[in-house]
Parts: C-alpha cells; sequence; structure tokens
C-alpha cells in the first residue's frame, strides 16, 4: 500500500511506458507519413475521435467509480475489525473476573488477546492468497498451531476457538451467560467481517466490460493522429501520446483498485492496521495487568483514602503508613 503523500513520477507511468512508447511511434510513422508523402486523405473529421473519446470518457468513469467502490468497501471493512478488535479485548478484559485472582483467569485473556493479534495477520495473508500461518506461532500455542495447520481457512479455525474458550470461560464461572453472549456476538461481526472481505476478492470485476472497453480505447487511440495531423502537424505526435497517457492511466487505475487484496501498493492496508490492532491491544491488556496487580497488593489503600479528611496535612504520608503496615500484617483496619 502506498501510504506516501506523493507518489513517485517514476511509478506512476511505469505502468504504461510501453503503451506509451508504442503510441509515440505510430503517431510519428502517421506524422511522417502526412508530411513527406503528401497522402492527405489519411486524415479523418476531428468529431469522429471526439464522439468516440467521449463514450469511452463515460465508461471509464463509471467502471472507475465501481472500482474505488470495492476499495472503499474493502478499507471499511478494515475499519470495523480494528473496532471489534478493541471491543473483544475490552470485553476480555472487564467481563472476565475471579474472586481468587487466579493466574488462570490471566492466562485466559493474554491467550484472547494474543489470538485476536494472530487472527488479523492471518486473515490479511489468507486474503493475499499467502500462508496464513506463517508468523502466527508467536501469538498462539504450539498445540493450537499443530492443530489447525492442516485446516485450509485458518482464521475461521481461529474464531472456532476463540468460541470455545469463550464456552471454557462460562463453565468456569469467570464469565456469565450474559456476558458470553456479548462476546460471542463480537466474534459473529467479526466473522460477518471476513465473509465481506472474501466476498469482495471472489467476485471477479466482469472481464467482458473490461474488454470491450479496452478494445475502444484501441480504436480511439488509433484513430486520433488521424483527427489531429492536418490541424497541429508533428505537434500532434505529444499531443496524442499526451491524451492517450490520460486515458490509459485511468483504465490502470480502475484495475488496481478493483482488486484491493492482491498485495499491490494501492491495495488495502492490512500488514500497517493489524500492526495497529496489535499495538492497541498489547497496550490494553498491559495496562490492565498493572492495574490489577495493584489492586491486589494494596486493596485497602482506595478506603481509607475515602475515610480521611480531604485537605488534611499529611494524608499522603498516614495513607503510606497504612498501606505499609495492611501490607506487612495483612490485616484491614478500621477506622
Amino acid at each position: 500500500m502506498l501510504l506516501k503523500k506523493n507518489i513517485p513520477f517514476k511509478y506512476v507511468f511505469g505502468k504504461i511506458k510501453y503503451e506509451i512508447i508504442a503510441i509515440a511511434i505510430y503517431a510519428t510513422i502517421i506524422a511522417v507519413l502526412y508530411s513527406y508523402s503528401h497522402l492527405t486523405r489519411i486524415t479523418i473529421p476531428l468529431a469522429v475521435p471526439a464522439v468516440l473519446g467521449t463514450v469511452i470518457s463515460l465508461l471509464l468513469g463509471f467502471r472507475s467509480n465501481q472500482a474505488y467502490d470495492r476499495w472503499w468497501e474493502a478499507r471499511h471493512i478494515w475499519g470495523a475489525i480494528v473496532n471489534d478488535s478493541r471491543s473483544l479485548a475490552r470485553q476480555v478484559l472487564s467481563f472476565t473476573y475471579d474472586n481468587y485472582h487466579s493466574e488462570e483467569v490471566q492466562v485466559f485473556r493474554q491467550r484472547i488477546i494474543n489470538r485476536q493479534i494472530g487472527w488479523c495477520y492471518a486473515l490479511g495473508r489468507h486474503l493475499r492468497n499467502q500462508n496464513a500461518l506463517k508468523g502466527l506461532e508467536k501469538y498462539i500455542s504450539k498445540e493450537e498451531f499443530d492443530a489447525i495447520s492442516d485446516i485450509e481457512n485458518t482464521p475461521t479455525a481461529l474464531l472456532d476457538n476463540m468460541g470455545s474458550d469463550l464456552h471454557l470461560a462460562l463453565d468456569k464461572g469467570w464469565i456469565n451467560s450474559y456476558q458470553q453472549v456479548e462476546l460471542d456476538r463480537t466474534l459473529s461481526r467479526l466473522t460477518d467481517a471476513m465473509g465481506k472481505c472474501e466476498r469482495i476478492k471472489n467476485t471477479v470485476f466482469p472481464h467482458t466490460y473490461s474488454l470491450y472497453i479496452h478494445l475502444s480505447l484501441m480504436l480511439f487511440i488509433g484513430l486520433l493522429p488521424f483527427g489531429v495531423i492536418e490541424y497541429f502537424g508533428y505537434v500532434e505526435v505529444p499531443l496524442v501520446v499526451a491524451i492517450s497517457a490520460s486515458f490509459l492511466l485511468i483504465e490502470k487505475m480502475a484495475i488496481h483498485l478493483q482488486d484491493p487484496f492482491e498485495n499491490k501498493p494501492t491495495d488495502t492496508p492490512m500488514t500497517t492496521i493489524a500492526r495497529g490492532i496489535e499495538k492497541n491491544l498489547t497496550q490494553l491488556y498491559g495496562k490492565s495487568t498493572l492495574h490489577k496487580t495493584q489492586k491486589k497488593k494494596a486493596p485497602a489503600y482506595n478506603a481509607v483514602a475515602d475515610l480521611l479528611p480531604a485537605g488534611k496535612n499529611g494524608v499522603d504520608q498516614e495513607l503510606a503508613e497504612v498501606s505499609s503496615v495492611y501490607v506487612s500484617s495483612k490485616k484491614y483496619f478500621i477506622l
């Protein structure tokens, strides 16, 4: 995905350089024949390529709009994946609870969040027809990695394991049935987003429509020198090249935008989005773990702070003393 604001000139015209060279040679031949062979009958009314160019412009505009709609829908879907990934992490961290603050709950939270991060990377590679298992061993256990290695659709297998873990959490009493429904609803939205991406990828833009536009464009470029040679002479060579390049660039743009998951510079930046999700979820889990650790170490600190009068000198010192005594004696104080 091109993320720079200034697209290199070489990249833009590199896509049509061979067509431009062929058109320049063709237009030069027409100009030479007209000037030295005096073949004045090879000219045609300018209205002929003008009308054909108008029709092609409408067709190219329609195709460009359709291609951009596919690209924008893909980007919209991945925006929803970002939101649902954050919602899933937030729900897991806030819903799951254990009175004994067992290590098993912390492992469960970390497993869900890491699997969601791996799912985002796996979905991007799956849509690009790459190996979805590559790099996934960093986010899931070796046993789970071996279990899903034979499954063709890796993202679906990961979501299925998510559902199994939710059922485990419900059985363990870490979440209640209402929370399990909300978590499962988030997983369903992720599944729906994956299906929409696969629909865009597997729905091919009609080849006949593309072929007819391309043939019409070639006819227009072939007739254009005969329509302008009488008025411009040798200047028709750069003129024909410039007009042809404009139409060819619009056609190439539509071709690249219509396939947003083909690992091209113009596709949806799925890897970049997945990195952003990983950063957000990792920071969210780290903050939650730190908060719960502090809460577990000194549960009486906030309660004591509420009982002491506001604005009293030495309040922080008294709180520190009370918390220190509490930690050392492991007893609650009644003030």
